[in-house]
């Protein structure tokens, strides 16, 4: 069987879309498939294309059989609309470049990513001039995200870009999505088949990791490992909350737009209970966030069908959740009972979930457990990509 998984962001950059793919990549080869990725020059988070890769049109390399074609485009992280614009259409249209190569390595499957959703046009073409089965899968329903985070607004250009979305969920052999209300999305646009394509976590990375948790005593440690962008408003949340006094320390890693606010609050204010560091790399999360007590995953708007992958990650750690936010990550939390929900804005319902995993005793152990369980048992990437490939396979048998 062989597979091409077109995507704009990949490994070596840190994301969750990168760390899905790479490893559905890596699992699918060590099933026997064949493996292509179509995929842009590295720059992401920083909107900088990484130095090894600089002035290059066309790069090529392997990664443990994998087989990547990497393409230029303009990189950038500006919050303004245009330059993110710019920078999906010329991976857009840089990618199509791949298509005599991709000829030749015959896939049965094009899997593009998608947003950006100008991407998954260019996928359904390669899949029209290699006569491979088109999947298109959907992260983030676009571009009504767009719009409920006010990057674009309700008018000629948005049902433009709405009715593009329409016509490749219909042209698609298979439409996967990452929660259920992007599947709901996608039956009711018009998807002839949808799966259910969870983003999950490998467990197995978590599970020989032995944190040093809190001692009776000590403060509540707390961790944030990601983008720090307009979606996560984790600034919001280092004024609104007074860490330090609730006996509690939060620890921020990563990078994005809100870093530079975050760094200079809390040299204004040293007293706040928030330590700011730099971003770390896939390899190394397990080990780092398995130190801390809980962790916290912000979401300042509902955007539908939006599920943080941090929550899989946290809860393959061992790490109960402090959820600030609503939609179906809100109801994972609370369903499972993996952590405490406050609605998105609400620190004082924010500073009374961390008092009650701070002073009630044995919850952290409880919560930790259920979440490890949890994890395992349903979200756990080492049994939902092998489901997936035989969902696959299914097809093609049909087919035969």
């Amino acid at each position: 069987m062989k597979i091409v998984i077109l995507t704009q962001y990949f490994y070596p950059e840190t994301g969750a879309p990168q760390n899905r793919l790479l490893e559905l990549s890596e699992t699918l080869t060590k099933s026997g498939w064949e493996v292509k990725v179509v995929t842009a020059m590295p720059n992401y988070p920083k909107g900088k294309i990484f130095e090894n890769y600089r002035g290059k049109f066309r790069s090529s390399e392997s990664l443990k059989n994998i087989s990547i074609d990497r393409f230029w485009l303009y990189a950038s992280n500006a919050p303004k609309t245009i330059p993110r614009i710019i920078s999906m259409l010329t991976i857009s249209f840089t990618s199509l470049f791949s298509i005599p190569s991709l000829r030749k390595f015959k896939p049965d499957f094009i899997f593009t990513e998608s947003p950006p959703l100008t991407l998954a046009l260019s996928g359904y073409l390669a899949s029209k001039a290699t006569n491979a089965k088109f999947i298109m899968n959907v992260s983030d329903i676009w571009p009504l995200s767009a719009k409920e985070l006010g990057s674009i607004n309700d008018g000629k250009l948005y049902r433009a870009i709405e009715s593009l979305e329409t016509f490749l969920y219909r042209k698609a052999f298979l439409c996967t999505g990452q929660s259920e209300e992007i599947v709901e999305h996608l039956k009711k646009s018009g998807a002839k088949k949808v799966y259910l394509f969870r983003n999950g976590v490998d467990v197995s990375r978590f599970e020989k990791i032995s944190g040093m948790k809190n001692k009776q005593g000590d403060k509540l440690k707390i961790v944030y490992a990601g983008l720090l962008g307009v979606a996560q408003r984790v600034f919001d949340i280092v004024k609104g909350v007074d860490f330090n006094s609730l006996g509690a320390e939060l620890h921020i890693y990563g990078e994005g737009s809100e870093r530079n606010v975050i760094e200079q609050y809390i040299k204004d204010n040293p007293s706040c209970g928030t330590f700011l560091n730099k971003s770390v790399t896939r390899e190394e999360i397990p080990e780092l966030i398995s130190g801390f007590d809980c962790a916290l995953i912000p979401l300042v708007k509902n955007i539908y069908g939006a599920v943080p992958s941090k929550i899989y990650e946290a809860m393959a750690a061992g790490l109960p959740i402090l959820f600030s936010g609503s939609g179906e990550g809100a109801k994972i939390v609370a369903g499972k009972r993996v952590g405490f929900v406050n609605k998105p804005g609400d620190y004082k319902e924010l500073s009374e979930n961390i008092l009650k995993l701070r002073n009630t005793p044995g919850v952290l152990a409880e919560m930790s457990a259920i979440c490890k369980a949890v994890a395992k048992s349903e979200f756990d990437r080492n049994k939902i990509i092998p489901e997936f490939a035989n969902e696959l396979k299914s097809h093609i048998s049909k087919h035969e």
